[in-house]
């Protein structure tokens, strides 16, 4: 900034600066007693303006975090993983949570990645970071809190191998006696429920979460209408016979939803049914790739019209994730088609 040249008042000078829209002056004996005393003003303004910029209000990570989810998290469909990352994140590191977004650095959050992954599986750390780094995107882009969002330098762990869990008739009668349920039997008690929904998922292809939000007026001769998926789109499920005759066994005590259970009593119910046989590696979401499995190993569906019943927009991922064929299996296949 160029200093402004200093007036002479009678027997001294004077000279005035603006800084900020403010208006400040000096009287001094000589032109280079101004000169001076400008340049240490402008100095110490600058430097007092630097410290105040500096000095940021506290924000603990962990009200983002609440903001976040009242805000955004919880009208998204995965608000019960958001809110459970949340609280688990809370309680596992408190001094974390409470540290000032504006303290938190890449190299924090690398200790911190560093850190969980020695507690759980590279997937789920990717899922964490994945939902962390939204909310600070959200205090940069919507909150203007800070300027950066520190996941961006952050390195993510690499991906997991594709999961090729089949499950086998051994299993199945397992997991129904766990249940206390048998095929055909019409479901009277909670438990009985859960072990049809997962025979319907094998057979349907079907996710947990299409399931339990099945509306009777959704069910249709051939097909269930699901109005909103995982992909944010609608998709019809097309029933096998087999799929069908289970729809059947389910009582109608005159309420709009198929089945009246709620997602975490699901979960919590089969969860620790699976825990108590003592099944390893095993989670429901398994029955997708069992189920497309069968489709095209029994029905010869061809991939792309696979891909309408599951609802995949990349062919790649149906293929190279949830069609888990055995190499006896293909070498049958082969075979068959001599």
């Amino acid at each position: 900034m160029k200093l402004p040249k200093p007036r002479k008042r009678g027997e001294s000078y004077r000279i005035e600066l603006m800084f900020n829209g403010t208006r400040i002056s000096a009287t001094r004996d000589t032109e280079k007693e101004c000169e001076q005393w400008a340049m240490l003003k402008l100095l110490e303004l600058k430097t007092n303006q630097h410290l105040k910029e500096d000095i940021k209000q506290h924000y603990p990570f962990s009200a983002l975090m609440s903001k976040y989810y009242e805000e955004v998290g919880k009208s998204l469909k995965s608000k019960r993983f958001i809110k459970i990352s949340i609280n688990q994140f809370i309680k596992t590191y408190p001094i974390l949570a409470e540290t000032s977004i504006h303290d938190i650095t890449p190299q924090i959050l690398t200790d911190w990645r560093n850190s969980r992954l020695k507690k759980v599986s590279s997937a789920s750390v990717l899922r964490d970071i994945s939902l962390f780094s939204a909310i600070f995107s959200y205090a940069q882009k919507e909150l203007f809190l800070i300027d950066k969002n520190p996941f961006s330098l952050v390195s993510k762990p690499s991906q997991p191998k594709a999961r090729n869990r089949r499950i086998s008739e051994e299993e199945i009668a397992l997991i129904l006696d766990a249940h206390d349920y048998q095929i055909g039997q019409v479901p009277s008690k909670q438990e009985h429920f859960i072990a049809w929904v997962f025979l319907f998922a094998i057979e349907t292809t079907m996710r947990q979460g299409e399931i339990l939000s099945i509306k009777r007026s959704d069910i249709y001769e051939d097909y269930i209408h699901l109005p909103m998926t995982k992909n944010g789109d609608a998709r019809d499920v097309p029933l096998l016979d087999s799929a069908k005759e289970l729809l059947k066994l389910i009582p109608n005590n005159g309420s709009e939803k198929l089945l009246d259970i709620s997602s975490t009593t699901f979960q919590n119910m089969f969860g620790n049914r699976i825990r108590k046989i003592g099944l390893t590696d095993f989670h429901f979401h398994d029955t997708r790739h069992e189920g497309i499995t069968r489709m095209v190993r029994k029905r010869k569906i061809p991939v792309e019209m696979l891909a309408k019943i599951t609802g995949h927009k990349t062919i790649g991922i149906l293929i190279n994730t949830y069609y888990n064929p055995t190499a006896t299996e293909i070498s049958k296949m082969l075979n068959e088609s001599n």
